[in-house]
């Protein structure tokens, strides 16, 4: 089963994804900058959301380069000798890397399933015990990496995004879930805030004018077409055949697409601001289709013409459903919509948590899932 999710969700005047300048990202597309919001800031959205987090609490990893003191702490909780905890977090940290870290975290990021930790912890412990320490201690990598081995994680999080590292210990995870580049619907204007900021301490007989600092930020406002697909069948095989695990955590990644807003200056502008259009496709048919193009040509709203969230909903009605009658493709759908818009051939979803309920149900019915 195949689960596509599309939005078009209008931001306020905000700076939601910034580039290495500061400055808002923005993309090429159509002949015309386009706003623009990265996968990877909308999958972290995403991942740390209070919806998410709170619906999926028992399933979730977490990315760190702090695994070898996470198993230094976990070892303290067993009573381990410290002489051996100590051995056993010095080695823990050339996973990934040929070298050993002073500061006892890894060269690079690991994403580790809540289940993972315990289980390498165990056996480090066992090698140690099993090997003088001074054996231990002159292990290379590769020998290390063919002594311990982790289980394939059952976290929700890596079995959507996965996970890839260069350690043979931990298992490479194919993502289950894409997540697009969210772009405007609309041609990108950016602007600037120029402010500035008073002392508060100064007084009328100081001799010191104008204020205490000047800045500027600069932001944009648009309307943002998001595409999200999501293997219902590869979520399955990554959580061990955990088909109620599966659905559970795909109406959740559903939910928080919806209410998880990135972070980037918010203090600022926040920029809250929820989906007027979720349309949800599920199919038997692995065929992912991003309905981008239907903004090929950027929305210009004319005079009279409605606003450009109604026009930019419009023409993802119309290119769907031609899009799809012309190849032949087959999906149930419903849709979610404020202001009394309307999505041809979808069943209308009052609110999100109907939208939900009827993505359980589909799943809930296929052969698959």
């Amino acid at each position: 089963m195949l689960v596509q999710i599309h939005m078009i969700q209008n931001h306020a005047p905000s700076n939601l994804n910034r580039d290495d300048t500061g400055s808002p990202k923005e993309a090429l597309f159509g002949g015309v900058n386009r706003a623009r919001i990265s996968s990877q800031c909308l999958k972290r959205s995403i991942r740390q959301s209070e919806v998410f987090r709170e619906t999926m609490a028992d399933h979730l990893g977490v990315r760190t380069r702090r695994m070898p003191l996470e198993l230094k702490a976990l070892l303290e909780e067993q009573g381990v000798e410290a002489e051996a905890v100590e051995a056993i977090v010095r080695k823990a940290t050339i996973f990934g890397s040929d070298k050993e870290s002073e500061d006892g975290t890894t060269r690079q990021l690991v994403f580790l399933g809540n289940d993972e930790l315990t289980g390498l912890a165990d056996q480090l412990l066992d090698l140690y015990q099993e090997t003088d320490s001074k054996t231990f201690a002159k292990m290379k990598r590769d020998e290390l990496e063919k002594q311990v081995k982790s289980v394939l994680p059952r976290s929700v999080d890596i079995a959507l995004f996965g996970r890839m590292t260069t350690s043979a210990t931990f298992e490479d995870v194919q993502a289950a879930a894409q997540v697009a580049h969210a772009i405007s619907t609309t041609r990108a204007e950016h602007q600037f805030d120029y402010f500035t900021a008073v002392d508060d301490l100064k007084t009328d007989v100081d001799d010191e004018q104008g204020a205490g600092m000047i800045g500027d930020v600069e932001f944009n406002s648009a309307t943002y077409y998001k595409y999200f697909a999501i293997d219902a069948t590869a979520l399955t095989r990554n959580l061990g055949g955990d088909s109620e695990t599966a659905r559970r955590s795909i109406t959740a990644f559903l939910r928080a697409a919806a209410l998880a807003t990135p972070s980037g200056k918010q203090n600022t502008f926040a920029a809250h601001n929820p989906p007027d259009a979720i349309l949800v496709e599920v199919s038997e048919s692995h065929v992912p289709v991003n309905y981008v193009n239907a903004f090929v040509e950027p929305v210009r709203v004319a005079a009279g013409g409605g606003d450009v969230v109604t026009v930019s909903v419009q023409r993802l009605t119309d290119y769907s459903t031609d899009l799809n009658r012309a190849y032949g493709l087959t999906r149930a759908r419903a849709a979610l919509t404020t202001r009394g818009m309307n999505i041809e051939g979808a069943e209308v979803a009052e609110t999100l948590d109907a939208l939900a309920q009827w993505v359980t149900e589909k799943l809930a019915t296929a052969s698959e899932v």
